[in-house]
């Protein structure tokens, strides 16, 4: 028996005991991947990914260098095998990785998504600015991110809340970041996104007149309402008095 399949073997064994399954019908799923972006290898990420039942539970991430939980028994398993001996053997996976990769070409192994960035305008209650810009950016692989905003090409530093990457449960992440700002005429604001996928920084600039477009669409969605239902009254009150000074007359 080799290494490999040893400790798949001892996993399984490991997970029937720390999620205490009890239905002969549950099954667990294990997935290693090998991750990278740059020629050299050096960005290279290894992620080890257990399921049960479809569920992804608990992961092991080379650049954490430990096990995660993702579900309370995914933290029961994590806990166990971060202080277990198996742990030391999933550390060196990125190692292994290397090595696998520099002795054979294996596409399959990587896996560098772009991520989808929007820019949009939200609304905050209490906020000491009138305006708040969003920038998202969804559906990204490796998690690894930066983004920033510029205010006329120059970096904005100030009013800036952004969430961390944010684990999405199907191999991919998110992650959001917000502006809140008082407008002025002719200016720029952007998002810049930087990200493994990307051979440079991408810049996303806000166009106001989109705003200005859906405020638009608003008042003349608006208008039209207003004038149906004027032409609706204006019929009703008519029929009506046609009706009232018809005179019937015996065949």
């Amino acid at each position: 028996m080799s290494l490999l399949q040893y400790l798949s073997c001892h996993l399984i064994l490991t997970l029937s005991v720390l999620t205490g399954a009890k239905s002969a019908d549950d099954y667990y799923i294990r997935q290693s991947r090998c991750i990278y972006s740059s020629p050299d290898l050096s960005d290279m990420v290894y992620i080890d990914s257990f399921y049960l039942n479809k569920f992804l539970f608990t992961q092991f991430n080379s650049t954490l260098r430990k096990f995660v939980g993702f579900s309370e028994i995914g933290m029961r398993a994590a806990e166990g095998w971060n202080n277990s001996p198996f742990l030391l053997t999933e550390r060196a996976g990125a190692d292994v990785c290397k090595f696998i990769i520099k002795s054979k070409d294996t596409p399959d192994l990587i896996k560098v998504v772009q991520p989808k960035v929007k820019l949009s305008s939200v609304t905050r209650a209490g906020g000491r600015h009138p305006a708040v810009l969003m920038c998202s950016a969804y559906e990204f692989y490796p998690p690894h991110i930066k983004v920033s905003w510029l205010r006329d090409g120059k970096p904005v530093t100030s009013e800036v809340t952004s969430t961390m990457e944010m684990a999405d449960g199907d191999w991919y992440y998110q992650i959001h970041s917000e502006l809140e700002y008082s407008p002025k005429s002719g200016e720029k604001i952007s998002c810049m996104v930087e990200h493994a996928s990307f051979n440079k920084p991408m810049i996303y600039d806000w166009d106001p007149s989109l705003l200005e477009s859906e405020r638009n669409k608003i008042a003349i969605g608006a208008s039209g309402l207003v004038l149906g239902i004027i032409i609706t009254a204006t019929g009703i009150i008519y029929f009506k008095k046609k009706s009232t000074g018809r005179i019937l007359l015996p065949q």
